[in-house]
């Protein structure tokens, strides 16, 4: 299983190294054989090495050059960052990036052989107009994506679960993701206000391929849990 980490607009790069350290320190102890993906903010970022793969939330799509407050390829090389987040609902809805801008980006990064987790999902008013247009709108997001890239990971998100306590039923995540399953043969997570009261049955559900977690992350903890839950499910 995948266990992801979207630790936002958090931490310092101090604080992000405690964090990281600590997550290593229960991987080691506890041999988890899980995959730990961790994105810090990108100024947190910094040279690791262990077990847990480091990705960078968003970058542009430049080796370099002037556009003014974006990090390129150059700077993630930097730290020897190979893994991206790419589509996440903030950067839809809050941010404004569009199909195409996310299209350049997960092209250019594909082109690097980057681990790309391509965030999917719908809104509340999307998810009300009924299922169908629901799967027309989320299927608009596959638009211009290569479902058969070899490092692709998607995370399904529904926008009006994230940070909101509130989640899809079990049967609604079992329902969506043996949809979408038939897209693409990618691992698929879900992503939406998990956390460890809901992580384990979210985990064990058919077509659930790992999660991808956000505020809950934040305490380490928590994140030690949810992957303790990932290990026990994978090895019984």
């Amino acid at each position: 299983m995948i266990i992801a980490a979207n630790l936002k607009t958090n931490f310092t790069r101090a604080k992000t190294t405690e964090y990281i350290e600590e997550i290593e320190k229960f991987i080691k102890q506890n041999s988890i054989s899980q995959e730990i993906l961790i994105f810090p903010t990108s100024s947190s970022l910094n040279l690791h090495n262990g077990e847990a793969i480091i990705g960078v939330q968003n970058a542009y799509a430049t080796i370099n050059g002037a556009f003014t407050g974006e990090i390129g390829q150059e700077q993630l090389e930097e730290f020897e960052i190979k893994t991206i987040l790419i589509g996440h609902s903030e950067r839809r809805h809050v941010l404004g990036e569009t199909q195409d801008e996310l299209i350049k980006k997960f092209n250019f990064y594909k082109e690097l052989k980057y681990k790309i987790v391509y965030c999917i999902g719908e809104p509340l008013e999307i998810r009300e107009a009924g299922h169908a247009k629901m799967m027309q709108y989320i299927s608009a997001q596959y638009d211009g994506i290569d479902t058969n890239y070899e490092n692709l990971i998607i995370a399904y998100e529904p926008v009006w679960a994230i940070g909101t306590g509130l989640t899809p039923t079990l049967e609604d995540i079992i329902v969506i993701h043996k949809e979408l399953k038939k897209k693409s043969h990618a691992p698929l997570l879900y992503g939406g206000s998990v956390k460890v009261t809901n992580a384990n049955d979210v985990l064990a559900l058919d077509g659930v391929d790992g999660v991808l977690v956000g505020s809950a992350a934040l305490n380490a903890d928590n994140f030690c849990t949810m992957i303790e839950f990932a290990q026990n499910i994978e090895i019984n």
